[in-house]
């Protein structure tokens, strides 16, 4: 039986590297790749979202029944090991139909043809860095028209196919409310067939975790170490304090899907926004690769299982990462999908220039670059560090890309250091925030020094959420404050006093629910830090131990709301426990990040509260 083979896009013979994945911001401003961009999505189609979740069913002769024990019906192996190398096949097999068709279409071009050609085969599917840039172009999220090139060389405007996903027709398995609404929605306010999307809204929920989403990123990047830790949201983080790729992912699909498709892992793939934010994923995951070079798929439970892989069973690099075909009668794997810019034809501009060959030079240069672009914890920390230590302050500077003079005077200018007002939910035309865009033009990497000074240790605080997966029936998000929280929780993601949530990202059908909710393996773990909510509200100017614990125990709160904005008493949601863990960190010799001691559970901050430390619980 023939069926589709993922090969990623055909290596181009006049290439001696496969060109680079680019970030969002950067494509929609270049013409020729952006009007190619846009036509080839208005070409493709979306059933390869279909893979992901529902319609839950067999995709390419990849499993002619669902098997028996599996509570996931669609493919997609969140909560496991194979978390972030399953993504990779099936991004790369949408980048292939993708590429093949902006070949095509460039075949069409009357003027400046060669350049169109030229712009075609260096087309890759972009990313969008949620890191750097937590609201994207207006041109992903708000533009119902697009301004390209056409094949006639005017100016021509046309439906934006990366605003929504028209489903033609909607498939009946797809159930409430997704069976009445005829496209993709995020943030729909009603569950009626002319429900829309409050643009307004996800802007403002993005932008309300934008720190938290950096801070989570850099410390997953500087200080996770082992692949379970790394690759998925169940329970160990393997000392780390710092969550995994696919919580902070989780995160993301919350925000931007609200009570709509994204935030529902059956119908998320659907939204053309998915494919951006999952580029993105697998650019962390390729990022972590570059600095932990010899660390890679090590062997882990299953959970709920998927399509064809049985609930709790043991999966590993050899594992199937069905469906995806890598030949007549094989599927991809993780160790074949590691290499990805050979195997797959993509990489992306941190590591254009590099040799991947020489791990050394490749740790030290993407390092540097992820100091650069999210480093901005080390800058803080060490502000108070520096008053004792000035030394360590400026090898932390130069490190992280900064002069030492930013850091001259820590804690008399801590307005360096706080975190902006929440704004109030503005309006689709404010795109993204000031800042550069990630994946412009490679900035100059910073040139890290040889031997940085050794210095006084800083304690880094965070919270630690623990919760079941289907404790409230949808996605939901525990969300953190520093002070007094809104009695409304509709002003909860804007109050001065947020500063972080963990996010859950569940499957809404009401079996999955029925056989997954308060098992023990659903138990799922995130982060939030602490320090900069801390150094901007406390007016303590220190994060040591003796002034920061009962600072905490007194301001410290949690609260729960689910995507439909509805709230959920803590009493409610027995298995949620939230403790603070505070971790030394210091700069070593030759070090690039900051090195982590073994962290302590504080358990008295939060002992006693609803959601609090429970004796009961791990």
């Amino acid at each position: 039986m023939s069926h589709i083979v993922v090969t990623g896009v055909p290596p181009n013979p006049a290439q001696a590297t496969p060109p680079p994945r680019l970030e969002i911001n950067t494509l929609v401003a270049n013409d020729k790749q952006f009007s190619l961009y846009i036509q080839a999505l208005r070409a493709s189609h979306f059933q390869l979202g279909g893979i992901h979740g529902l319609p839950f069913k067999p995709w390419e002769g990849a499993g002619a029944r669902q098997v028996p024990g599996s509570r996931f019906g669609g493919y997609c192996t969140h909560g496991t090991v194979l978390f972030p190398t399953w993504h990779r096949p099936y991004l790369a097999i949408y980048e292939q139909v993708l590429h093949q068709h902006a070949l095509d279409i460039a075949k069409t071009y009357t003027v400046d043809t060669a350049a169109w050609n030229a712009a075609a085969q260096q087309l890759r599917m972009p990313y969008w860095d949620w890191a750097s840039n937590a609201v994207p172009p207006a041109q992903v999220i708000s533009m119902a028209q697009v301004t390209i090139t056409s094949p006639n060389g005017q100016k021509t405007s046309v439906q934006n196919p990366l605003l929504a996903y028209r489903f033609n027709p909607i498939d009946p398995s797809f159930g409430a409310p997704y069976t009445r609404w005829p496209t993709t929605l995020r943030h729909p306010r009603t569950a009626s067939p002319t429900a829309q999307s409050n643009v307004n809204e996800m802007i403002s929920w993005l932008r309300s975790d934008q720190q938290d989403i950096r801070d989570s990123t850099f410390n997953l990047l500087t200080r996770v170490k082992t692949w379970p830790a790394f690759s998925n949201h169940t329970v160990g983080d393997g000392g780390s304090s710092s969550n995994s790729v696919e919580a902070i992912h989780d995160g993301i699909h919350v925000d931007v899907g609200g009570n709509g498709h994204m935030s529902d892992p059956a119908v998320a793939a659907f939204d053309p926004i998915f494919w951006l934010h999952h580029a993105n994923v697998d650019r962390l995951t390729a990022l972590w690769q570059g600095i932990n070079p010899d660390v890679w798929v090590t062997r882990g439970p299953g959970v709920s299982g998927t399509w064809t892989l049985a609930a709790n069973t043991a999966q590993d690099t050899n594992t199937d990462l069905t469906p995806f075909w890598n030949g007549a009668t094989t599927f991809w794997d993780s160790n074949d999908c590691r290499d990805f810019s050979t195997k797959l034809q993509y990489t992306y501009p941190e590591f254009v220039g590099l040799n991947l060959g020489d791990k050394a030079a490749v740790r030290a240069a993407i390092g540097a670059r992820v100091n650069q672009l999210y480093g901005s914890g080390t800058r803080q920390a060490f502000a108070f560090a520096a008053a004792a230590a000035p030394t360590i302050a400026a090898s932390a500077a130069e490190l992280i890309g900064q002069t030492p003079e930013t850091h001259a005077a820590p804690l008399a200018a801590m307005k360096l250091f706080a975190l902006p007002a929440r704004p109030a939910a503005a309006g689709p035309a404010a795109g993204p925030a000031a800042g550069p865009a990630a994946g412009a033009a490679q900035a100059p990497i910073p040139k890290p020094p040889s031997t940085p000074a050794k210095g006084p240790t800083y304690t880094d605080w965070t919270a630690r959420i623990h919760v079941n997966k289907y404790a409230v029936g949808c996605s939901f998000s525990v969300l953190v404050f520093l002070g007094p929280v809104p009695e409304d929780p509709a002003q909860w993601r804007t109050s001065q006093s947020y500063v972080g949530a963990e996010h859950i990202f569940m499957n809404s059908m009401a079996e999955e629910c029925e056989n997954c909710r308060n098992t023990a393996e659903a138990q799922i773990e995130g982060f939030v830090h602490l320090n900069k909510a801390i150094a901007a509200r406390s007016g303590l100017n220190s994060f040591d131990p003796e002034v920061v614990e009962p600072y905490l125990k007194e301001n410290l709160s949690w609260r729960i709301l689910k995507v439909d904005r509805s709230t959920c008493n803590l009493s409610e949601v027995p298995s949620l426990q939230v403790i603070v863990i505070a971790t030394p960190l210091a700069f070593e010799d030759g070090a690039v990040f900051p090195h982590a001691g073994v962290g302590r559970h504080c358990h008295e901050i939060t002992e006693g509260q609803p959601g609090g430390y429970q004796t009961t619980l791990v």
